[in-house]
């Protein structure tokens, strides 16, 4: 898991790059980039899988904010990012879901 930051210069946002191992999506099929920059929808397009078999999507997000994600695995089992920037409880579970800082 890894996500890549690229700021703008010309507006006020920030590129991320999530990316999801093989390994850590655990043989999923399809995985999901889902939280507060797309209101959770789970009906989202699913990222892209690469020929190794892992995933990537690249979201562009406002500077100066924090916001909260999670992987949605084969539309069934959900899956934080371990270098994720922190971590936060939950609103709505009893776990915590990934934050990303830009």
């Amino acid at each position: 898991m890894s996500l890549k930051k690229q700021y703008l210069k010309s507006k006020p946002v920030c590129k991320v790059t999530f990316r999801l191992s093989a390994n850590e999506a655990n043989a999923a099929e399809s995985a999901k980039l889902v939280g507060d920059f797309n209101a959770w929808d789970q009906r989202t397009q699913p990222m892209k899988k690469l020929k190794n078999g892992d995933f990537t999507q690249t979201v562009t997000l406002e500077k100066d904010h924090e916001y909260q994600f999670r992987y949605l695995l084969d539309d069934g089992k959900w899956e934080n990012d371990w270098a994720a920037d922190a971590y936060s409880p939950s609103a709505v579970s009893f776990e915590d879901n990934s934050v990303v800082r830009v």
